[in-house]
């Protein structure tokens, strides 16, 4: 994609937020010969990545040297979002084209983790996460009023609690009832008991939780209807993915 971008004439600009980049990145040379080619290239770079900081201050030189933009964020906050997004000219107009994916755009660890992306040309969602990128560059932003994309920490706990409080509502109702959660470590007190109050209303939860998972499941008049595992195998289990049974109409959130 962002080969492709590179040297497409009539692609204008591409912003990208980066966490982890491999030691020979094929994605910065992309980057890079883009902002050759006379596009506009913003790298929202996160120099608070663990055990990749040195890298990140090393690849923000490099990048800088090479015409890109490079920006470290809004101070205060981890950059942790991964979001692409390009811009290209049409005949109808400017259309925006995207990637919002779970994993790092790290060519090397995606041979080791278990990843999801979803690749966007639908203008609702891509022009949200352009006002995502605003943000980020320190731009006037409607971020914390957006239909389509959940913003940490701006809306993301709020909107998990409504779509939880949503899953007790129609459980008692007895419409349909059930929540799967799929991320790395579940510690957040107020989100920890509002799934033990959906269990205790008879939602069925399903957790799996790679690391820190500070709610205990399966505990009678508690958490009964709340099963937790967490997956020791081939892969690192490295996706984030909310699913909510929403009445027989589910609702998928990756993040």
């Amino acid at each position: 994609l962002l080969r492709e971008a590179a040297i497409d004439p009539k692609v204008r600009s591409i912003k990208i937020t980066i966490y982890r980049l491999a030691k020979r990145s094929k994605v910065v040379n992309a980057l890079i010969n883009a902002a050759k080619n006379g596009k506009r290239v913003t790298v929202i770079l996160e120099l608070q990545a663990r055990f990749d900081e040195e890298a990140n201050i090393k690849w923000s030189g490099v990048l800088r040297d090479e015409g890109v933009k490079v920006l470290f964020g809004i101070p205060g906050l981890k950059v942790h979002s991964k979001l692409c997004l390009i811009e290209r000219e049409s005949e109808k107009g400017t259309r925006f084209y995207s990637s919002i994916g779970t994993g790092n755009y790290n060519e090397s660890t995606a041979e080791l983790y278990s990843d999801l992306a979803l690749f966007t040309s639908k203008q609702k969602i891509t022009r949200e996460i352009d006002e995502v990128f605003n943000y980020l560059e320190g731009q006037e932003s409607n971020i914390h009023n957006l239909k389509h994309i959940v913003p940490s920490p701006m809306t993301l706990r709020g909107k998990l609690k409504d779509l939880i409080e949503n899953e007790i509502k129609n459980a008692k109702k007895k419409k349909e009832a059930f929540i799967t959660l799929k991320m790395n470590s579940l510690v957040d007190p107020e989100l920890i008991h509002k799934l033990y109050e959906a269990s205790n209303a008879g939602v069925k939860v399903k957790l799996n939780v790679r690391g820190i998972c500070s709610l205990v499941a399966g505990r009678k008049g508690y958490s009964e209807n709340i099963e937790a595992i967490s997956i020791l195998d081939r892969f690192l289990e490295h996706s984030r993915v909310f699913i909510f049974a929403n009445g027989g109409n589910e609702k998928i959130y990756i993040s």
